[in-house]
């Protein structure tokens, strides 16, 4: 197949990797939602509504309706979430253009009031969708669903409909695995979003259906008697060209003289700050000065550098404990104009480290601050470049290896103790080596004994090694932050957490700087506000101001403690084999 279609339910969590993996496979990727459209209205929730909302399938035809699936995807979390994000009608008249529309199959408005013998129901509201999408953007769904009895009446009667309301009709299927084998394991999967158990689920859902991706000779044969609804696929995917522009990074509106450039405006700052906080400039300064803001400037990276200066400078005057950790510390720039507190030259810290002209990341400095007082920051970004713009990044926490084994444990109701025990022997990763189940096969003796023995333990471990890396559930990052020069839904699909009610985007990390927004890092970190504290008895104790940015780094008492190994509560010093390594290094 040289097309493939991409509808989560109600999300785009997957639209750019799915969009990066299908052009690389030279496949035309065809970007979709399969839409809840809420029956009384998305602003309605009240108990009991809505507990099966309608389906509709939106594909993007181009760019625009591209955009149009942000826009409806991000409303139905931030106004219509209720259980499930929801759209409506008004909604979608306002999101119609560049959309070819499905009507939603077995789940759809239509199909329903067919089922339950409404004919001239689901008539005036076929009307309805095709006067709101256009003539030849609204397609009769005929879903290949063998096992729901009346689903083949119903089709007929859409191909009965279709042909004289002169409505197209089109073949679909839903796939939610690839293979026959995998449904059990997609089970497990829907067992542990829904806290059930196998046994429960298979009780609730009475019939076995296929929903793997079968081939374009399936179809045809499925659809033998109406070959227009397998030509329209075709008539479909050739339809739906979607470029998008990626890597392209887009940086928030920050305000400078108009009769100055970013570049212009920068250096300025640079070497003005760099003499007051030095008294002088030496010829050394100047030289790594002027290198450093010319591979910068190369890199189209000013602005990004005045903006992070802005917040941690602010951070400062309000008292919050603050500091740049990471390669970041090597810039010259960075340390001038206040976004790091070390000269990077006294240390001889290589700028080439952070940014250099063959490396061609996004740029990355890691701002962290007192966790207590972070939101105060986030919400003086908030304001400076406006609440659509500014919004908390998305994260997916995965199936990790122990974890996926307590999870199908758990899905296939076995006993909790010799879920536990076959889960602790898979050994533990280590940072940025994390464990998987087939390493934890040949590593752990004692795990392959059982595996080999044990019928049981054999199926938990192979359905665990299948869902194995799949998202389990989404949270927002601890650090990442994006600010847009326009409104967010321009790039990326928003939503709300649940859990803390805090706006953030669908795209994780990777996926919203590809789709050109650079991630900014605003890490609350515990240690700082201990510092911040500390500083703040001293102060109503002693009577004494300390300045914590201009400790002595030599002071002889703090190497004392630190050889005594008296490191409780001291950033990246307090750990078992740090204090040990102090202790002997003396």
């Amino acid at each position: 197949m040289d097309a493939v279609a991409l509808t989560d339910n109600g999300t785009m969590y997957g639209a750019i990797e799915f969009y990066q993996k299908a052009m690389d496979a030279g496949v035309k990727p065809i970007m979709g939602v399969d839409f809840y459209v809420a029956r009384e209205g998305r602003l309605l929730k009240r108990a009991r509504i809505d507990t099966k909302p309608n389906r509709l399938v939106c594909l993007a035809e181009n760019n625009e309706g591209y955009q149009n699936l942000i826009a409806l995807s991000s409303i139905g979390f931030l106004e219509g979430f209720y259980y499930k994000p929801r759209i409506d009608r008004e909604v979608l008249a306002k999101h119609s253009k560049g959309l070819i529309v499905l009507s939603g199959g077995h789940l759809g408005e239509i199909d329903e009031f067919l089922k339950l013998g409404r004919k001239e129901d689901a008539k005036k509201t076929i009307e309805e969708y095709v006067a709101l999408f256009g003539e030849g953007n609204f397609f009769l769904e005929l879903v290949d669903r063998p096992e729901i009895a009346e689903q083949q009446s119903t089709n007929a009667q859409l191909i009965e409909l279709g042909r004289e309301m002169g409505v197209p009709v089109v073949a679909t299927k839903n796939t939610f695995y690839l293979k026959p084998q995998d449904v059990e394991a997609w089970k497990i999967l829907n067992c542990i979003k829904g806290g059930k158990t196998l046994e429960q689920f298979e009780r609730m859902n009475q019939f076995d259906y296929d929903a793997s991706l079968v081939s374009g000779a399936y179809m045809e044969e499925q659809f033998a008697d109406v070959p227009e609804a397998i030509e329209n696929t075709r008539k479909i995917a050739d339809r739906c060209n979607v470029t998008l522009e990626l890597g392209k990074w887009n940086f928030p509106k920050f305000e400078i003289p108009a009769d100055k450039t970013f570049r212009e405006f920068l250096t300025e700052r640079a070497f003005r700050q760099l003499e007051e906080k030095e008294g002088s400039l030496t010829d050394e300064m100047k030289n790594r000065l002027e290198y450093e803001l010319q591979i910068i400037d190369d890199k189209g990276f000013c602005p990004y550098f005045l903006i992070v200066s802005d917040f941690i400078s602010w951070s400062r005057s309000q008292g919050i404990v603050t500091t740049t950790r990471g390669s970041a510390a090597g810039s010259l720039v960075g340390y001038s104009i206040g976004i790091s507190s070390i000269n990077p030259l006294t240390y001889e810290l290589p700028f080439e480290r952070f940014l250099n002209p063959q490396r061609p990341s996004a740029p990355d400095i890691d701002a962290d601050f007192a966790d207590n007082r972070r939101d105060e920051v986030f919400s003086y970004v908030r304001e400076r470049y406006g609440h659509e713009k500014v919004a908390q990044i998305c994260t997916f926490g995965t199936m990790l290896a122990r974890g996926s084994v307590r999870d199908v444990g758990r899905g296939l109701g076995f006993p909790y103790a010799m879920v536990d025990e076959i889960a602790k022997l898979v050994p533990m990763g280590s940072q940025g080596f994390p464990m998987s189940l087939e390493r934890a096969l040949n590593e752990a003796p004692d795990l392959k004994k059982k595996y080999d023995s044990d019928a049981n333990v054999r199926r938990m471990i192979d359905l665990a090694r299948r869902i194995e890396g799949c998202a389990r559930h989404v949270s927002i990052h601890a650090a990442g932050v994006v600010i847009a020069p326009s409104a967010l839904t321009d790039f990326t699909p928003l939503q709300i957490d649940t859990r803390e009610g805090k706006m953030i985007t669908q795209y994780e990390m990777k996926s919203v700087e590809s789709a050109g927004l650079v991630k900014m890092d605003f890490l609350g970190i515990r240690n700082l506000s201990i510092l911040g504290d500390a500083v703040a008895l001293v102060r109503k104790v002693k009577g004494i101001e300390i300045d914590i940015e201009r400790v002595a780094v030599d002071d002889k008492k703090t190497f004392e403690l630190l050889a005594k190994g008296q490191t409780m509560g001291l950033f990246q010093l307090n750990g078992d084999g740090m204090t040990k390594y102090l202790i002997e290094l003396r």
